[in-house]
């Protein structure tokens, strides 16, 4: 489940692919956006170097977000809510549900940000948003 639609890159050129593979033998790997050079966190470098050296290969490469889903247990331990109520907050369409066969995912975004709505509407006293 995910917000946006993985895109697919194709594979390179022999030459562009060859170019990409000099480039990254040389260890020197510059991001730049508007001009400007930015340094990334391992993670995300890591990530961005396997892609070129997908690509680099003459491979095509799919990038696509990997969003945290939990089961109806898991989000009813979360929210500190009964399994039951998790069930009838994805029925009524509070929380966006993902079937995998016959059992729900649910974001730990849409949780979390349901548990805060909860606390803020509690703090003001206007009840149950969205339920």
């Amino acid at each position: 489940m995910s917000r946006f639609a993985p895109r697919t890159a194709p594979a390179l050129g022999a030459d562009d692919a060859a170019s990409l593979a000099r480039a990254l033998s040389a260890g020197d790997v510059t991001i730049f956006a508007d001009g400007t050079a930015y340094r990334l966190p391992d993670e995300a470098r890591d990530a961005v170097l396997d892609l070129l050296a997908r690509l680099a290969r003459g491979e095509s490469a799919t990038v696509s977000s990997a969003e945290d889903v939990l089961t109806v247990a898991q989000a009813a331990e979360l929210a500190g809510i009964s399994h039951s109520y998790v069930r009838k907050l994805t029925d009524l369409g509070v929380w966006p549900v993902e079937y995998r066969g016959t059992h729900r995912r649910i974001r730990r975004e849409d949780v979390l940000e349901w548990v805060a709505a909860q606390k803020a509407a509690h703090k003001t006293g206007r009840g149950e948003p969205g339920a």
